[in-house]
């Protein structure tokens, strides 16, 4: 395992998976980093909306 992950790191063919990766994990920590800023005004949204029904 440890080899196929070295390979994909030195091999030019797996430097693009490794920066699609790396791209995808800065988006899922800015979308973690905004749903915890946003996440009680929309908790509290929700709730309005709750009470109005």
């Amino acid at each position: 395992m440890f080899n196929y992950f070295k390979n994909l790191l030195f091999n030019r063919k797996g430097q693009g998976m490794v920066e699609y990766i790396l791209l995808v994990g800065l988006i899922a920590v800015a979308v973690i980093a905004v749903l915890l800023l946003l996440g009680p005004a929309i908790a509290a949204k929700f709730q309005e909306v709750i009470n109005a029904l």
